[in-house]
């Protein structure tokens, strides 16, 4: 096997902790050499506050995961690409489709890898849910991503700052796998819930069409309390389809045909290491150009206001 990649990670907050560091831990691909965040530190490493002081004083990195909020990444990844250095980019890879389309330029530039890793594609059974609907013909499909803000994402202030993304931030997610197993599809009309004291939705409710007319529904609300639904379902000529979980399991007319642990971030790192050493990217801007059109396209409507 070839040497282990010499990793930073930059931002470390709950997903670093929760995903990341255990992935890479596991990973024989990297080694894990460098940290940097304004906070939080990881331990038997060196930390610095900044992706600046990381890389002046660890010139030997050869990648950054960057994992800080959406807001903040385009500056922290244009620095490491201009540094030569492969970039692992956290979903959402960025506020504006237009920064990262820049960041997919500069990669080829100077000759590195850039990685949007949509996690969620990697669930495990999504590629059977894809090769069941390319086996089908479709007759309509919908997206039910329902969970409580208060779990996943306590007095987390800046999800809910302008480039925060609120309730798409789970809800691309949902994206993530539907661009990959339904055919091309565009957003009609939308309609999203901002709170009265919040720049950003705490549901939304939008309609799609594939290119071939197909009708898609997207039902988002950060509120619901109790059990979570992360739930993808079809009608289909050979049963009806439902990709629950999140995408970990695959039921066809009510019988499950595929069920297994969650594996995602260890998927995504796998795919990083591949492309990196194929001096390849791999950045799919369709999740994130759904929920900017769902911005540009939807109704606002003021809601109660949110308090944690």
């Amino acid at each position: 096997m070839s040497q282990p990649i010499k990793i930073g990670v930059v931002g470390v907050g709950k997903i670093v902790r929760d995903q990341h560091l255990p992935a890479l831990a596991k990973d024989q691909n990297y080694r894990l050499i460098a940290a940097a965040s304004r906070h939080g530190k990881v331990d038997s490493i060196p930390n610095f506050p900044d992706i600046e002081s990381m890389l002046d004083a660890v010139p030997e990195l050869e990648a950054v995961s960057l994992c800080m909020p959406p807001q903040f990444r385009y500056d922290a990844a244009r620095t490491a690409l201009e540094a030569k250095k492969h970039v692992f980019l956290e979903k959402p890879p960025g506020a504006t489709v237009s920064e990262v389309e820049d960041l997919k330029a500069l990669a080829v530039k100077n000759g590195v890898s850039l990685f949007a890793s949509w996690h969620s594609r990697y669930a495990p059974a999504v590629e059977a849910a894809r090769a069941f609907l390319s086996s089908a013909r479709i007759s309509s499909a919908a997206i039910n991503w329902k969970e409580d803000v208060r779990r996943w994402h306590p007095n987390q202030e800046w999800i809910w700052a302008p480039g925060g993304f609120g309730v798409f931030d789970p809800g691309i997610n949902a994206l993530s796998i539907v661009t990959h197993i339904l055919p091309a599809l565009f957003i009609t009309s939308a309609v999203l819930d901002f709170p009265a004291n919040r720049d950003a939705p705490v549901a939304a409710h939008v309609a799609f069409r594939t290119s071939n007319g197909l009708p898609v529904t997207m039902e988002l609300d950060w509120l619901q309390t109790g059990p979570q639904s992360w739930d993808i379902l079809a009608d289909t000529d050979k049963g009806a389809m439902v990709l629950s979980g999140g995408g970990s399991k695959l039921a066809i007319d009510g019988r499950v045909v595929h069920d297994e642990p969650e594996a995602e971030y260890p998927m995504l790192y796998k795919r990083f290491a591949e492309i990196v050493r194929a001096g390849a990217s791999d950045v799919d801007l369709a999740p994130l150009q759904h929920v900017a059109d769902a911005f540009m396209l939807g109704k606002r409507n003021v809601v109660a206001a949110f308090f944690d």
